[in-house]
């Protein structure tokens, strides 16, 4: 059986296809980053206190 070497073109497709896995993989790992951040963050007092409310208003209709 003859073995066939990849031609230009499919080296090219080879190559453009790998750096945009990496590409992918790079925008996903500063996803990740950055929602632990967001999640990591604490809660601001007022947004806390607007929840309070919330739900003592919510314990009244029940």
């Amino acid at each position: 059986m003859i073995e066939q070497r990849p031609t230009a073109e499919r080296r090219k497709a080879s190559a453009a296809l790998d750096e945009a896995r990496l590409r992918q993989q790079a925008i996903g790992v500063r996803l990740r980053q950055m929602f632990d951040e967001v999640v990591n963050e604490e809660v601001p007092d007022e947004f806390l206190e607007i929840l309070r409310r919330a739900d003592e208003r919510g314990s009244e209709k029940a």
